[in-house]
């Protein structure tokens, strides 16, 4: 095929791609466990400065614990921060997801807001959680611009910003809303698995021929 030109017909080709070889919806692709907006807010949340998979080790027992904003904001912290122990800087954590849960319960009824400005006015939600939670966990548009996005596109030349909110802007600008949510992840895990940071395994890309740093990027 023609190679792209544009840095909007790039985005076509491996949303068509990268999605062909990983169907689904956002929520399908998510590899956060939760079963309500609240939970995966909680869940991105504690995500920091660990992996999904530990967090998802941990969270069964939270939700069991505390299944509702209402009981989570007043949890006992130090049997919170026992359950959390295990995703590290629990004692921050703990303060965070309770905090977050009494703002739900005071500004919003308990019930997690859909609006981006309510949403990023929670304390410990910035605009990345925030667009995780509207585009997986409501089905809303929104492009969650992680560490591995933003290098996968800047390599794919779909953007040069290395400002999350700029490329975010830029990449809207490629993307139909409705596949925001699922162009996000499919670059996350596109680069967990081969545009790697250090050594990207651009011979097992099925982007190779229409990426523009193929085997040259390190």
């Amino acid at each position: 095929m023609a190679r792209p030109r544009s840095p909007r017909g790039r985005a076509r080709e491996v949303l068509a791609r990268l999605g062909a070889a990983r169907p689904g919806t956002a929520a399908d692709l998510a590899t956060l466990d939760f079963r309500s907006p609240f939970e995966l807010l909680v869940a991105t949340v504690l995500s920091a400065q660990t992996t999904d998979v530990g967090v998802n080790k941990v969270t069964p027992v939270l939700f069991a614990r505390w299944p509702t904003p209402e009981d989570l904001a007043g949890a006992d912290p130090e049997e919170l921060e026992a359950v959390l122990k295990p995703t590290g800087f629990y004692r921050a954590k703990a303060r965070s997801v309770r905090g977050l849960a009494e703002a739900l319960v005071e500004r919003h009824g308990g019930v997690v807001p859909e609006d981006m400005a309510a949403l990023t006015a929670l304390p410990g939600v910035g605009r990345k959680t925030a667009n995780v939670v509207r585009s997986v966990g409501m089905d809303l548009p929104g492009l969650p611009v992680d560490t591995h996005v933003g290098r996968v596109a800047r390599r794919l030349r779909l953007t040069t910003q290395e400002d999350p909110v700029k490329a975010e802007t830029e990449l809207n600008a490629l993307v139909p809303a409705a596949d925001r949510g699922r162009f996000s992840l499919l670059l996350i895990l596109h680069g967990r698995e081969v545009c790697v940071a250090r050594r990207p395994r651009c011979a097992n890309c099925n982007l190779n021929d229409i990426c523009p740093s193929a085997f040259r990027a390190g």
